[in-house]
């Protein structure tokens, strides 16, 4: 669970963190500190923006960061 200021400072961020909703890796585009939300999109859909609790998010660590990359280059997509 991601609280209000560690999205920020995401969304703030240059670099790419690792922030996943609903077990999809996904981009902070905004946050809104009235709503406790943030404007979020897949990172393989950016057209599919959606507006998602912040307490819904999660930050992965680096090392399952990794091993989730480590797996989708084994197992491509379709697409």
């Amino acid at each position: 669970m991601m609280n209000i200021q560690r999205a920020q400072e995401i969304a703030a961020s240059p670099n790419m963190e690792n922030v996943e909703y609903n077990g999809v890796r996904v981009y902070i585009q905004h946050v809104n500190e009235e709503n406790d939300t943030a404007r979020v999109y897949p990172l393989d859909q950016p057209d599919q923006e959606q507006e998602v609790p912040i307490r819904s998010l999660s930050e992965l660590s680096s090392q399952v960061a990794m091993e989730v990359d480590q797996m989708a280059c084994r197992f491509p997509s379709d697409t």
